[in-house]
């Protein structure tokens, strides 16, 4: 298979995986800039009416729209106004790098957003990629979430640090990364506890297991990555505000995309903390989490026949499913 027909099937398997939010956001798009007899200022209104139906929220919604009111075209020659808008609002996500060794990636999110799965889709994806991955089990608040990742780590072959139910989180995290220098690991991935953004003492948690981790490492987290549930649409701005008052953030993974027709959410949370979509969620197999690309995101909304270079599918040789 050659790289073009590599990129178009990677479109392909994007395209199809956003079926609820081409339904509510990618085919309204679509028929609605394939209509030439409307006027600019009856394209313009539907447009808003799509673009809040999927989330993308009033403000921003509004910049396009303003935007868009300034040029003169009809629908399909303001298609690509739209599209090159729509990009810059998707900060580029950095190269899939582990700029350390090992690497600290701190996940974290609110309770049910897919923190621990996502936890162990990215260790099985550094695995597949050649790397040594170590889990850490810091979410000690439910002994089901402790289970839940040392059942992943058992059937993706990832090692697993843990302690007992109602352990210190900062301690497990602390020897997590000892082991992660002693046994030179590259990557450690710490699954911290779901913890509601407006809770304070919640969040200081939170701040007191990074000060412990510098102990060890002055640079650690490298990575702080903030998990959102793409179905709660609008409401992920305030998860990702209140995280980020406490945390430097570095990526987002958008997860339950599959099956959200609030994908424009997207653009809402990447536009106001310029913090790049560094992954998504399409599935539960732990091959399911998958690099973010802007340009395949929002050609697969558009319908638009491109296949960025950037674009990259991948696929371990041996998928796993989700754990029993």
């Amino acid at each position: 298979m050659s790289l073009r027909e590599q990129l178009q099937r990677g479109l392909r398997v994007l395209s199809e995986r956003l079926a609820h939010t081409r339904e509510r956001l990618g085919a309204p798009l679509q028929k609605l800039l394939s209509r030439p007899d409307l006027s600019q200022e009856a394209f313009l209104q539907e447009l808003e009416r799509i673009l809040l139906g999927a989330d993308v929220g009033v403000e921003l919604t509004e910049r396009l729209l303003q935007y868009l009111r300034q040029q003169r075209g009809t629908a399909q020659e303001l298609k690509p106004l739209l599209r090159q808008q729509l990009l810059q609002l998707l900060p580029t996500p950095p190269p899939e790098q582990l700029p350390a060794t090992p690497t600290v990636v701190l996940v974290v999110g609110v309770n049910g957003s897919g923190k621990t799965t996502t936890a162990a889709k990215l260790a099985w994806r550094w695995k597949c990629l050649g790397k040594q991955p170590l889990l850490a089990a810091a979410d000690t608040f439910r002994a089901a979430a402790i289970e839940q990742l040392a059942q992943w780590a058992e059937r993706l072959g990832i090692p697993l640090i843990r302690q007992q139910y109602g352990a210190d989180p900062a301690a497990v995290a602390y020897d997590a990364l000892r082991a992660a220098q002693a046994r030179a690991a590259d990557v450690l991935i710490v699954d911290t506890a779901g913890r509601l953004h407006t809770k304070t003492p919640l969040m200081a948690e939170l701040e007191k297991l990074v000060r412990v981790l510098r102990k060890l490492d002055p640079t650690a987290p490298h990575e702080v990555f903030l998990v959102l549930d793409a179905a709660t649409g609008h409401n992920a701005l305030l998860q990702a505000a209140g995280f980020a008052r406490h945390l430097p953030l570095t990526g987002v993974v958008l997860t339950k995309l599959d099956g959200s027709a609030k994908g424009g959410m997207a653009f809402a949370v990447a536009a106001q903390f310029g913090v790049p979509i560094r992954y998504v969620g399409v599935g539960e197999g732990a091959e399911e989490l998958l690099p973010f690309h802007p340009e395949s995101f929002v050609d697969a909304l558009l319908g638009t026949d491109a296949a960025s270079e950037q674009v990259q599918e991948w696929r371990p040789q041996e998928p796993f499913g989700k754990p029993s």
